[in-house]
């Protein structure tokens, strides 16, 4: 189970997205949550949302090289 300190506010939501020039009200990902597009929890009247999902929305893709991976696991497709 995550611990207490990976759910926030929506506030601090839109403030992570904000940071990375991604600008979203409170309320629009309030909405994204009530709709499942972010994990959610409602407490007291308050919906918080796991930071990590939030930070994921503005984090790029990792790349990573072929060669890294297991070897042989593309050598079907060298020829």
């Amino acid at each position: 189970m995550p611990a207490a300190a990976d759910w926030i506010t929506l506030a601090e939501a839109a403030e992570i997205l904000a940071a990375a020039n991604v600008h979203f009200r409170p309320g629009t990902i309030g909405e994204w949550a009530r709709r499942g597009r972010l994990q959610s929890i409602k407490l007291g009247g308050r919906r918080y949302v796991r930071r990590g999902e939030v930070r994921a929305l503005v984090t790029g893709p990792r790349r990573v090289r072929a060669s890294a991976l297991q070897p042989g696991l593309f050598e079907d497709l060298r020829s």
